[in-house]
């Protein structure tokens, strides 16, 4: 079985045009806008391949070249495109193995401090000033939907949605526990200190997708919006919190510009975590899940982030560590999130 698949991604696309070109098709304008989506992303996927063929040959025909002439900078030349093909191709690798139910999907990251007091909190803002550069590189887009701050340093917890293809793929295995050790800030002593913070990543699922859920199963409290969103914030009790009773599932919003904007946008992504933990369990309905999954995640740390006595982020389940902690912390992640998709494969 072949990675990629050329032909077959060629067929595909050329069905794709010619279903574009039915009279009919703009009709179902939500279907053609998916339509038109998935053909840009085979569109990118065959011309990166082309290219990547293209540059193949150049340095083909530029080898035979240099040795003709004896050309030692032309030599220079070819090995830096050659450096730059290799990366090249490693992406295209990369994105073979997203081939996940949901990796080409937006995602849902939640981030929440845990043991560490203080230190905890802020190190949960450090992730997620870490998570909102990468997104940035990635040129995804960010809606910040929750945020609940502390009021000495830090963040409690706060929720975003990635928008953006196969931003899913790219995250899923960043959920987990994150564990930080260095000189704390907080104590007078200078101690070191070990924090903890958790992360959170569904799949943000179509908003046509048939999850139904029990009006009874849902516990819905207003209250007054405290995090950072803008004018409206502190003015009215439009913050949504839902609490799905059978799982103890809790979902907070309070970031939209309104009571009924932040009900919608916490029902999708209570939608969407109840289906990806029934597609987990292996349920056939939501009411076969029951049991207090709200702190499900917790456990045993996937990563490890070292400021002090020495600099070092090391990843648990498959090794790979850098010394260069302070790109990391700048969103530098694709060297984690690569070395975990091809530990997988």
């Amino acid at each position: 079985m072949t990675l990629f698949d050329l032909p077959k991604l060629e067929a595909e696309l050329e069905r794709t045009n010619r279903e574009i070109e039915q009279e009919d098709f703009w009709s179902n304008l939500e279907y053609a806008q998916k339509v038109m989506k998935e053909k840009k992303t085979m569109e990118t996927t065959v011309e990166s391949f082309y290219s990547a063929k293209k540059t193949l040959e150049d340095i083909e025909e530029l080898m035979e070249l240099a040795e003709m002439e004896e050309d030692e900078a032309m030599a220079s030349e070819i090995e830096d495109m050659f450096a730059d093909l290799k990366a090249s191709m490693e992406q295209m690798r990369i994105k073979t193995l997203l081939s996940g139910k949901y990796d080409k999907c937006s995602a849902i990251l939640s981030i929440h401090a845990g043991t560490g007091g203080v230190d905890a909190m802020d190190w949960a803002s450090m992730l997620l000033r870490m998570y909102t550069r990468w997104c940035e590189k990635k040129g995804y887009d960010i809606r910040l939907i929750d945020l609940q701050d502390d009021t000495e340093a830090g963040i409690k917890s706060a929720t975003l949605i990635v928008e953006g293809e196969n931003a899913y793929g790219y995250l899923k295995n960043e959920k987990g526990v994150h564990r930080l050790v260095r000189i704390s800030p907080f104590n007078a002593a200078g101690k070191r200190q070990t924090s903890f913070a958790q992360l959170e990543v569904v799949p943000e699922l179509e908003e046509d997708l048939s999850v139904e859920i029990d009006q009874e199963d849902l516990r819905i409290d207003t209250y007054r919006s405290s995090g950072a969103g803008g004018q409206h914030v502190n003015k009215t009790d439009s913050a949504i919190r839902i609490t799905h009773l059978p799982t103890n599932i809790v979902v907070t919003c309070q970031n939209e510009r309104s009571q009924h904007q932040n009900k919608e946008t916490a029902m999708k992504i209570l939608m969407s975590k109840l289906a990806e933990l029934k597609e987990q369990e292996h349920k056939e309905n939501l009411k076969e899940l029951k049991g207090d999954y709200s702190m499900n995640t917790w456990g045993s740390q996937i990563r490890s982030y070292v400021f002090q006595p020495y600099t070092m982020v090391k990843d648990h389940r498959t090794g790979a560590e850098t010394a260069n902690v302070g790109a990391v912390m700048d969103g530098d992640l694709d060297y984690f999130i690569n070395e975990k998709l091809k530990h997988k494969e």
